[in-house]
């Protein structure tokens, strides 16, 4: 007879569900870490081929920036529809669909004949059937398996973007200035292909059963706020709001904010090279930033264990808006480098965030399709954010309007986030209140 696995608190836990803190959960975190990481390509491998395609084709700034607009649309589409299929069958049926997908659409892309070819295999086959269904199922999957540390271990999932952020664009642009970005195009689509359909297997089984009305117990500060969210969750009624217009908001919230991050993400490697430094120094930064941004998310996911999500979500707004004003003065390499770390640093936390505030405030049987919502609003802001900030430098010639207009759509963000944290606080001092009644 097998024994029962024990989590570091000492409860038994059994085999069959392989609770909260199981070596299990752990290990199946980390095969999500690999699989985010390789299918990051998606994101990052277009940003660095940017000025290439660019000048093969013989378009325009803004349509070169198109194929990595369709990829972030048809991701955030795909992550709402594969969101509902992890829900249904498991996240391993969506992550066999998007790996070869994935390698199919690289495969082809590197033999499209026009920028039009280009950025519908990115958005239709690399994007939305693609890595779509590597991110939201993945990280909704991950909200699953853990309870008390489900902060961190969602960081660490949702990292793996920012791993590889960190870890494509260098590769990239080395393969493409050695072998051309057709070639490796077709490299990565083999790649991709083979190793993510292998990985996707080892996601068999389902998570564990998670009661409906379950907000995790939080630790410290958390701990204070477990009676709002528990009448949250009974009322159906987060932040005192219908769940259609609380959903609504932390959408508008995702696009928002991300508008505002595409700025820097996407055009970096054209900017370092409009400024004189060359691309591979814009991919070296964009590296920089990503790797930075493992960081944050890391950091932000202790932070979000005890302070929550909507704090965390605040924190991550305010400091996004610091870095983007960060860029108006300073355009050295030095400071450049340095700006991108800090951005990187500051930003990495906020997507994971909205996981962790759906988790804390919706029912868990409807992780998938609302966190699978809430990050296609998400996409759908890096994508209008990248095609945006390309129109803006075709129409001004600097990108220094585009860095204004991503610090407007982020104190929009931060708007949306202390007016929902004020509602919560609301709650929060009215459910005691409401307890003693119910009590006495």
């Amino acid at each position: 007879m097998m024994k029962p696995d024990s989590d570091d608190s000492g409860t038994i836990q059994g085999t069959a569900t392989h609770e909260d803190g199981s070596t299990y959960a752990w290990a199946r975190l980390a095969v999500a870490l690999v699989v985010m990481t390789i299918s990051g390509a998606s994101l990052y491998v277009v940003v660095v081929v940017l000025p290439t395609v660019q000048a093969e084709f013989g378009v325009a700034r803004a349509d070169a920036s198109l194929p990595y607009t369709l990829t972030t649309i048809g991701f955030g589409i795909g992550g709402l529809f594969m969101g509902r299929l992890a829900d249904r069958f498991g996240v391993m049926v969506p992550l066999l669909i998007g790996g070869l997908s994935m390698g199919i659409g690289f495969v082809a892309a590197g033999m499209a004949d026009s920028i039009w070819t280009f950025a519908l295999l990115h958005g239709v086959l690399i994007g939305m059937f693609g890595s779509s269904a590597m991110f939201a199922p993945l990280i909704a999957d991950t909200s699953l398996w853990f309870t008390r540390r489900r902060g961190i271990a969602v960081a660490i999932c949702a990292s793996g973007n920012y791993v590889a952020g960190a870890i494509w664009p260098p590769v990239a642009q080395h393969f493409v200035a050695t072998y051309g970005w057709r070639a490796t195009y077709i490299g990565i689509g083999i790649f991709c292909a083979l190793s993510l359909t292998m990985l996707a297997l080892l996601f068999r089984r389902r998570p564990p059963a998670v009661e409906a009305a379950e907000p995790s117990a939080g630790r410290g500060p958390e701990r204070a706020s477990t009676n709002a969210r528990t009448a949250a969750a009974s009322t159906g009624r987060p932040f005192g709001m219908s769940p259609a217009a609380a959903q609504a908001l932390l959408c508008v919230a995702a696009l928002s904010c991300c508008i505002a991050m595409a700025m820097p993400q996407v055009h970096i490697v054209a900017y370092c090279g409009d400024l004189g430094y060359g691309v591979a120094r814009g991919a070296q930064m964009l590296a920089v930033m990503l790797g930075f941004g493992v960081v944050s998310r890391l950091l932000s996911g202790v932070i979000c264990d005890r302070i929550g999500g909507l704090r965390t979500l605040l924190l991550g707004s305010a400091l996004q808006a610091v870095a983007l004003l960060l860029f108006l003065p300073f355009d050295g390499l030095v400071s450049l480098f340095v700006i991108s770390a800090l951005f990187g640093l500051f930003q990495g936390g906020i997507v994971p965030s909205y996981a962790i505030i759906i988790r804390e405030y919706f029912p868990p049987t409807e992780a998938g399709a609302r966190v699978g919502m809430v990050l296609m609003f998400s996409l759908f802001g890096m994508a209008l954010g990248g095609w945006l900030s390309g129109k803006v430098f075709d129409l001004t010639g600097s990108y220094q309007a585009a860095f204004v207009n991503g610090i407007g759509w982020n104190l929009l963000n931060l708007a949306i986030a202390l007016m929902l944290l004020h509602r919560a606080r609301g709650r929060r001092a009215r459910a005691p209140d409401a307890a003693a009644g119910i009590a006495f």
